[in-house]
């Protein structure tokens, strides 16, 4: 037997430039997961409106967070997986393939998992780096791993570790991230937890993760000691004219600021890693929506990235589900 562990995030446009990012978004927006409209209604908006108008706006958005070693998201992904395989050498398993994916974009979550097969893994266990789950996101991870399954024959044995929004080893390195913060730089008057959103009509019809998101909130305020009056629970990233989940990131923080807050720390506890959505929309336009309404300090707290102790909750989460 021969064991692996896959981890899986959102993905990245090859380049911070037009024709990459619509290939990214064509991929992205074509997942029924991702927009749940008929394709006879919503393939024609995208491909004869949105690949046409949006892949130059998010290209320059892009373009303000790469790195010389490319897209965050990529780069912080990849670091993990290195570093998660280098904690469980040294906790006893050096025998483990460990190996990194994308959802969208590269390297796909097909081709990785073919070259694990390649190497002979019989075991693999899939962690999609989403804390909390959504059809969306999980679900769509899900989705592509089934359909490789699907192929293969014999196909491996895959398990697929659907959330972790209570693990006591995510909120304990949210929490220390957040102290660390605050230890360097000072303490806000509100801490402003902002998860990426999804349509309402989906928590309406069962989708788990709006609860996800409150539980993993309130844990990581009662683990910092924070007062209810202390923090706010937003969502950010909202797309097209549907309902959202609310209260929105970005109106919240003007609000704050008109009604006197000066400083405001922001964290995203959703995101394992930083990417567009938290560098570009909070810490760039997040920090201009409140200092324009009037705010006087505007703190981002990154994402967990390559934290040992975030590296240590995410070896240990494998652990419990990995094969000895």
């Amino acid at each position: 037997m021969k064991v692996a562990l896959l981890l899986t995030n959102l993905g990245s446009p090859d380049a911070p430039d037009v024709p990459a990012v619509r290939r990214y978004l064509a991929e992205f927006l074509s997942d029924r997961r991702v927009v749940d409209l008929p394709r006879l209604l919503w393939l024609p908006i995208l491909y004869g409106i949105i690949l046409n108008t949006r892949p130059a706006k998010s290209a320059a958005k892009y373009a303000q967070i790469w790195t010389p070693e490319g897209a965050p998201l990529k780069v912080h992904t990849e670091r993990q997986a290195k570093l998660v395989k280098g904690l469980l050498g040294e906790w006893g398993r050096k025998e483990l393939l460990v190996d990194w994916a994308m959802r969208y974009g590269q390297p796909s979550i097909p081709s990785v998992l073919d070259r694990l097969a390649a190497a002979g893994a019989t075991h693999i266990l899939v962690l999609p780096l989403y804390p909390q789950y959504a059809g969306s996101t999980t679900g769509s991870t899900e989705d592509a791993v089934e359909a490789w399954r699907a192929r293969q024959s014999p196909p491996p044995e895959i398990a697929l570790l659907p959330d972790y929004h209570e693990d006591a080893g995510y909120i304990a390195a949210l929490a220390a991230s957040v102290r660390e913060h605050w230890q360097a730089h000072g303490r806000g008057e509100r801490l402003l937890m902002s998860f990426h959103g999804i349509p309402q009509k989906a928590v309406d019809e069962g989708d788990p993760y709006a609860r996800q998101c409150e539980t993993t909130a309130r844990l990581l305020a009662a683990t910092l000691g924070l007062p209810a009056e202390g923090w706010l629970l937003t969502f950010q990233s909202r797309f097209g004219r549907a309902q959202w989940l609310e209260p929105y990131t970005l109106p919240t923080l003007e609000q704050l600021a008109r009604q006197g807050v000066r400083r405001v720390d922001v964290l995203c506890p959703g995101f394992a890693a930083d990417c567009l959505e938290t560098l570009e929309e909070i810490a760039l336009e997040g920090r201009q929506a409140f200092l324009a309404a009037g705010g006087r300090e505007f703190h981002y707290i990154p994402c967990l990235n390559e934290r040992p102790d975030w590296i240590a909750a995410l070896a240990q989460l494998a652990l419990k589900h990995l094969p000895a």
